[in-house]
């Protein structure tokens, strides 16, 4: 019989599914705030670094499922997906090796900082035309900052990838959301095995995850074909300033 803590496991992973896949985000927003706020609730005691490594393996399955139903609808950039990778894998490396060393605080912080940022970015940027744009040159460092993000905080970079590929790249917002997807599961194949050789991964929680994250991607990028591009960017916003409020609170509100 399944326990109440594995259906809640897999439920974080399908709602992260569903949310990953429609805003390009790759679960983890969803899968480490919930993974340390819901399991204490069942008895399963849980620190930010191990959501964090049970995190890459949602972000590797939602990679595997979304990018998969993208191609098929054509929206994905491969040729700019396969161009940026090496330095979001590169990136991927040196961040999770960070978050075997630092402290759970730090991280929690810079997680927090980084979603803010990104809804600031997404929220300038609500009015801009989606049309073709020349691409900036620090698009290439902008991706391995988000490698380095993807590895340190298991959000599969997504948060990062997203804005820079709509306002630096010029790429149009759901091809953006569908090329990051794509690139998000090749990175968290060298962050898994970073936080497994750390031993910080829990096999049987993250199996879980990634059974709910593979039914809800593939749901999830079916509707994001039919939410209109600005309420797109204005969700995605609102869901991480919502995430980087809870892991703020949780961190510095009883220090």
């Amino acid at each position: 019989m399944i326990s109440a803590l594995t259906l809640a496991v897999i439920g974080i992973g399908l709602l992260a599914g569903v949310l990953g896949a429609i805003l390009g985000l790759g679960g983890g927003v969803v899968v480490v705030p919930a993974l340390e706020f819901v399991l204490p609730r069942f008895g399963q005691e849980i620190t930010i670094g191990q959501a964090v490594a049970i995190s890459q393996i949602g972000v590797l399955a939602v990679g595997l499922s979304g990018a998969a139903a993208y191609l098929q609808r054509g929206l994905v950039r491969a040729r700019t997906g396969y161009l940026l990778s090496p330095y979001t894998i590169l990136g991927g490396a040196v961040g999770s090796f960070l978050g075997l060393v630092l402290p759970a605080r730090v991280v929690a912080t810079v997680f927090a900082l980084l979603l803010l940022y990104s809804a600031y970015n997404l929220l300038r940027g609500l009015k801009r035309v989606e049309v073709e744009r020349e691409p900036s040159r620090l698009v290439q460092p902008a991706m391995t900052f988000a490698g380095i993000m993807s590895g340190l905080l298991g959000i599969g970079g997504g948060t990062v990838q997203v804005p820079v590929l709509n306002l630096m790249a010029g790429v149009p917002i759901r091809e953006a959301i569908a090329t990051s997807t794509f690139i998000m599961g090749l990175t968290a194949v060298g962050n898994a095995l970073v936080y497994q050789a750390g031993g910080l991964l829990d096999l049987k929680l993250a199996a879980g995850v990634a059974l709910g994250v593979l039914i809800g991607a593939r749901a999830g990028a079916g509707l994001q074909s039919r939410i209109p591009a600005d309420r797109l960017k204005l969700v995605f916003s609102l869901l991480l300033i919502f995430t980087a409020v809870q892991l703020l609170w949780k961190y510095w509100g009883r220090a």
